[in-house]
Formats: C-alpha cells, sequence, structure tokens
C-alpha cells in the first residue's frame, strides 16, 4: 500500500484517492514496478513508502547493503539490530538534557561530528527496522531480489518491520519541492521471487564492464600522513613488475582542500621528478583527493569561506571529524566548481593516471530542496568525471550506486585497521568506523557488484610484522578474501623487506586472484562458507567472522 505525504503551506497532507494536489500513476509488470507524481500546485514532498507483498521465515537472511562505501554490509538475520547508529542517533538526539550532557554533545558532535558519516541525520532508525539501500535480497525458503532503476532521482530504502513481519520500499525524496506542472519519479523498481534470476536482470541493467585488476601499493596503511620523498622513493623501489599501480595517499599536501600546495619539506622537489620515476617502473601513477571538502586548517577554509555549502540558517555544513574538522564545498557555486576542476587539472597535468578520490558521501549531507540527495550526488559525481575524462577513478566513501555510472573502481567496506576490530571505543561512534572486521564482511558480501557495477577495491592487505597487531592468521585471511572477492588488490608494506614465507603466501593469493573462480559464499552465523574453483578443483574453506580467521581451507 502506498503511503505518501506532502506539505503545501506548512500543512501536511496524506495523499487519498480524491487529492486536488497531486496525480498518482502507477505501473505494474512482472517484474517491476514504477510510481510517478504529477504536482497541481506548489508543494514539497514530505514521505513516499510502499509496501511490498513479501514473505520470509525466522531463517530468512537478509542482504542490506549499507549507505555507502565504508556502511557496513552483509546478510543479516530477523533478530540482529542495527546498535551503533541506533546509540549514536539516541545520544545525539533523545538524552535530556542538562550542563554536562550539553558540553559532552558539543565536543563530540562538534569535534568529532560522528553523524555525518552515513545516515543517521536523514533516516529514522529503530529497534523494530533493518534496512539497507538500492539493491535487496532475501535467502531462505522464500527468496526474493530487487533492485532500484530511479537511483538518479532518489534512492531507494528497503526496510524490514520485524513486528509487522513486512517488506517496505522508501523513497529518499523528503523535502523536495515540486513545482506545479512538474512530474517525479517516486518508485522504479524490479520484483524477483528468485534471486538467480534477480541477480541476472541486476547485470542486465548493470553490464560486465571491462577494465583493469590492480595489484598496487598505496602509501596510507603504514605511514598515514606522515610520508616524504624519501619514503615514497624508497618503497618504489622496493616493488617489483608484478605491480600495476603505485599510488600516493593523504600527507603530501599542506592541509586538506589546498591541493594545491603540496609540502615543500615532504617534498622539496615537487612530484614530477616521482611521477616519472613511478612511470619508468612500467606503473600508473596514483594520487589521493578529497575534492568536495576541506578542513578548518585550510587556506581555503580560512580565506573562502564564500565557496562553503550553508544550511537554510546559514551555517556551513561541517561533514566530518577528520584531520581539524572538515566541511563540504559548496557544489551549486560556479567559483567553487571552478576551484576543485583546477585542483583537479593540476594533478592531471603533472602526469597522474589514477585518482583515488575519498570523502564523497559529504555532497550528500545538506538538506536540498531543489534536488534529492540522488540528483546532487549524481551532479557531483558527473563532474569530476567529465574533468578526469578517461583517467581511472577509484571512489571511496561513495554512495555505491551513483558510483556505478562514473568510477571505474569504488572501495567497498571501511578503511582496514592495524587491529582486527580497531580500538574499543570506536565500535561505539558510527557505522562507518575503521574495522578489518567489518571490512571482510563488505567484501565478501558486496562481491554480487564486482565487474558489472564497478571493479570491487576491498583495501589493503597487510603481511609485514613491524607496525601492526594483526596476528599472521588473520593477516593471511584478509589477504586471501581480499584475492577471491576483490578486483583491487593493494598494501602499504615495504615488500623489500618480506622474508621467504611471507613471499610464497603473497604469491599464492596472487595466483588466486588472477584464476579463481565461481566464487560462491554462504553465510551460517557466525561463519561464512566459501567454495570456489582453482585449476579445475573445487576449493573450500570457512571464515570465522568473530576471529577473523579461516579455520579450514586448502
Amino acid at each position: 500500500m502506498l503511503n505518501l505525504t506532502y506539505i503545501i503551506n506548512d500543512k501536511k497532507y496524506d495523499v487519498s484517492e480524491s487529492d486536488n494536489n497531486i496525480i498518482i500513476e502507477i505501473k505494474k509488470s512482472a517484474h517491476r514496478e514504477k510510481i510517478t507524481v504529477k504536482a497541481l500546485n506548489d508543494l514539497v514532498l514530505n514521505y513516499a513508502s510502499n509496501s511490498l507483498d513479501i514473505e520470509f521465515s525466522d531463517d530468512s537472511k537478509f542482504f542490506l547493503n549499507g549507505y555507502q562505501s565504508w556502511t557496513d554490509t552483509k546478510e543479516c538475520y530477523l533478530y540482529e539490530k542495527e546498535k551503533i547508529a541506533r546509540r549514536a542517533k539516541r545520544f545525539f538526539k533523545k538524552f535530556k538534557k542538562n550542563d554536562t550532557f550539553d558540553k559532552t554533545r558539543d565536543l563530540l558532535l562538534n569535534r568529532f561530528a560522528f553523524d555525518r558519516y552515513g545516515d543517521v541525520l536523514s533516516y529514522d532508525y529503530s529497534t523494530n527496522k533493518l534496512h539497507g539501500y538500492d539493491i535487496f535480497y532475501i535467502k531462505g525458503k522464500k527468496e526474493f531480489f530487487s533492485y532500484n532503476y530511479n537511483f538518479r532521482n532518489a534512492y531507494l530504502v528497503y526496510e524490514i518491520l520485524r513486528k509487522e513481519r513486512k517488506i517496505n520500499v522508501v523513497s529518499d525524496i523528503k523535502k523536495l519541492h515540486l513545482k506545479k506542472g512538474e512530474e517525479f519519479t517516486l518508485f522504479d523498481y524490479s520484483l524477483f521471487d528468485n534471486n538467480e534470476e534477480g541477480l541476472n536482470g541486476l547485470y542486465e541493467l548493470y553490464p560486465y564492464k571491462y577494465s583493469e585488476k590492480i595489484f598496487g601499493y598505496t602509501s596510507w596503511y603504514n605511514y598515514y600522513q606522515n610520508i616524504n620523498e624519501e619514503i615514497i622513493l624508497r618503497d618504489l623501489e622496493g616493488l617489483d613488475s608484478r605491480f600495476n599501480l603505485f599510488q600516493i595517499d593523504d600527507g603530501y599536501e599542506t592541509f586538506v582542500g589546498d591541493w594545491l600546495d603540496i609540502d615543500k619539506n615532504k617534498f622539496p622537489n615537487g612530484f614530477e621528478a616521482i611521477v616519472k620515476k613511478i612511470h619508468e617502473k612500467g606503473y600508473k601513477a596514483g594520487i589521493w583527493l578529497a575534492p568536495f571538502v576541506a578542513e578548518e586548517k585550510s587556506k581555503l577554509f580560512r580565506e573562502h569561506k564564500e565557496l562553503f555549502k550553508r544550511d537554510k540558517k546559514n551555517n556551513l555544513v561541517k561533514a566530518g571529524g577528520n584531520w581539524s574538522g572538515f566541511y563540504l564545498l559548496d557544489m551549486d557555486n560556479k567559483n567553487t566548481l571552478a576551484y576543485i576542476e583546477k585542483c583537479l587539472r593540476y594533478y592531471i597535468d603533472l602526469g597522474f593516471d589514477f585518482f583515488k578520490l575519498d570523502f564523497l558521501y559529504a555532497v550528500t549531507l545538506p538538506r536540498y530542496y531543489d534536488k534529492t540527495k540522488a540528483m546532487a550526488t549524481e551532479k557531483g559525481y558527473k563532474f569530476v568525471r567529465d574533468i578526469l575524462e578517461n583517467k581511472l577513478i577509484l571512489g571511496c566513501g561513495a554512495i555505491p550506486s551513483t558510483s556505478s555510472s562514473y568510477f571505474d573502481y569504488l572501495r567497498v567496506g571501511p578503511d582496514v585497521s592495524l587491529k582486527f576490530d580497531d580500538v574499543w571505543f570506536m565500535r561505539f561512534a558510527h557505522r562507518e568506523r575503521i574495522s578489518t572486521k567489518v571490512t571482510l564482511q563488505n567484501t565478501i558480501y558486496r562481491s554480487i557488484f564486482n565487474k558489472h557495477l564497478f571493479y570491487n577495491d576491498p583495501d589493503v592487505f597487510l603481511l609485514r610484522d613491524e607496525n601492526i597487531e594483526l596476528n599472521n592468521k588473520q593477516k593471511e585471511a584478509l589477504l586471501t578474501i581480499n584475492a577471491l572477492f576483490g578486483s583491487v588488490l593493494m598494501t602499504s608494506d615495504n615488500i623489500a623487506t618480506y622474508n621467504d614465507k611471507t613471499k610464497e603466501i603473497l604469491e599464492d593469493a596472487l595466483k588466486l586472484f588472477k584464476d579463481a573462480k565461481d566464487i560462491k559464499y554462504e553465510r551460517d552465523n557466525d561463519y561464512i562458507h566459501i567454495e570456489y574453483k582453482y585449476n579445475d578443483k573445487i576449493e573450500k574453506i570457512t571464515y570465522d567472522t568473530v576471529r577473523g580467521e579461516i579455520i579450514n581451507g586448502r
């Protein structure tokens, strides 16, 4: 049943059959449902949901695709809860106020901005609900598969209502203004009662993409922002001919946002000679940027606040707490767009081939009134693709459905942590937190996207012995799962320091990365059973998601 509300002159209306303000058109076919509206008067769309007549059982498993790259994604059982985001929202919005609370809240919200990385500000979390975005399936006695055709207009939220035992779809259109005579597609989604048929339908919408698999190096997960010319050239020298990418990550710029200011203390000779040496070794040269944001300490933020997005109360839109705290640039400002283009072209002219664009979720943060979040994201991602033309783009912290139209590669999980599940207090922060435990699950469950929506980047493997707290079995599991389920295999290790045993482990994984086929998985509570074909032989392994180890295998 369709539930649609809208607002005219601050009064909320529920749509009825005899509505004089809006016309609804519903088209149904065997595997598709489309609902459009036409405004007969100026109005604001407030909420739109539709109930699906889908049965499921207590032992059903639901694929819940997270909001952005880093959001935890997996097959869930009905009893599982979205604990972290629920706690975050309760903390930020529902506690009774007092002086101590106000100070604590302000410290966390203003400094760390835990509520900005995901959908906490825009989605109504509840203990009664589970939810995911744009692609959804159910495994069990009854199967169901659905995906969103309408992702350029509005993201689609699939909701599981525990008590009511119902499935809803919700169109992400809140506060969208429609002028008299305007039409808008609220819903357009597929409906399959067979998962194989549904997946084939998805692949018809997203045909096989022909991109190159990446075996590469990134500077981030060993040195983080503490990089310099000596480190970069040393690790470059340690790589061999098996690699095809060398990527310089965050830390080369003076401040995030000041992309034209390469830190002269770290890189006194700039990047031109480094890029030349990367190319001489036969690798693509990669660079990291976060084009839609700038941090508080940046010259751009201090001197050009007119380039930044403001909300209706004229407050700058904070996008997160990394670095000194960072803010969203105004993608509706032509001067802002000119600045972003100038920065990207600077690195094109330096000879970079591969662009890792990060924190791309930020463009969805303001409450837009002339467009949905999907439409704003479409505009932003298309803008950078048009500038970079045929350069390779790896999206990170990005919305998967929109990324499929513009990016070659996409990070499919949060950052790998040097501990298996990061420090304990970050588990209460947000669903996009750094975690090797979470990203390994994302790598497996989002593998259905691989080579169709984009080539999946599961983040790095780490086999070194220093500056890491993963045990050897966890390191090997990380490498094996990345090799099986991803199309990007990256490391931040200086592989010149590997001993013979470590070299052998890496060589075996590279064979899987190249030649393993027909990879399948099945969740069994805390275990994931994995099957694949290698050298014409069926191999089976079991991954323990709690310990982070493969407990049986080749």
